[in-house]
């Protein structure tokens, strides 16, 4: 998953990205509400983080542009001001959130999945033959046995899940389960899904990550 963060206070910034990192997902991060809805409207993202009180442009106002633009993209907002008032006005404006500072970061990534059940099904589970995840427990197995993986191959998969039987491109896995910085030039990505296969495929059939030729990698169960 693609998240962006838009934050002022750095030490906030930094815990929430770390957070999102150790987890596995792929966290930009920007410093004011210009920016912020710049970057929200302008590239693919799963979810935003935005804080209300920002310089440049408010998050109310970030919001407002973001909506116009892009009104399914899912927004939890982040505000030291937890009255009545600034919440309704958050909502109202469009988020599908809402969080009062301080919060603990588990609160925040459950927020997280709660928002993104909402525009699909209620379940935290994601099925392809005997390949289970689920969301809320990041718990993986496969004909019943517990499978172990890093927090990038859990991104990685859970990637690939969510898009059974569509052909995803290398770009659209940087763009989803790494951030900006990427470097796009190395195989990294080529080293995650062999990682993935001896996990997921070996010892089971069918084998369900396969590489289609000029294109990228797709997770399905209905063969080459």
């Amino acid at each position: 998953m693609r998240i962006l963060v838009v934050e002022d206070d750095l030490k906030v910034a930094s815990f929430i990205e770390k957070g999102f990192q150790q987890e596995g997902h792929a966290v930009d991060v920007v410093h004011d509400g210009e920016s912020g809805a710049y970057q929200a409207i302008s590239q693919d993202y799963d979810m935003v983080v935005l804080d209300l009180m920002l310089p440049k442009l408010s998050g109310f106002d970030a919001l407002s542009h973001i909506r116009s633009r892009k009104r399914r993209l899912p927004v939890i907002m982040l505000s030291a001001r937890g009255e009545l008032d600034d919440r309704i006005m958050g909502l109202d404006k469009g988020a599908d959130d809402y969080m009062t500072k301080p919060f603990a970061f588990t609160e925040l990534s459950a927020r997280v999945r709660s928002v993104l059940r909402r525009g699909g099904s209620d379940s935290t589970k994601l099925v392809i033959a005997d390949l289970e995840l689920d969301t809320a427990t990041r718990i993986v197995t496969r004909a019943g046995d517990r499978i172990e993986l890093r927090a990038k191959e859990y991104a990685l998969l859970e990637l690939m899940m969510r898009n059974v039987h569509r052909p995803l491109t290398r770009n659209m896995i940087i763009e989803h389960v790494w951030d900006i910085h990427f470097d796009s030039a190395t195989n990294v990505i080529d080293v995650h899904i062999n990682s993935l296969r001896n996990k997921i495929d070996r010892n089971f059939s069918p084998p369900l990550i396969h590489t289609i030729r000029g294109v990228g990698y797709q997770l399905t169960d209905k063969g080459e």
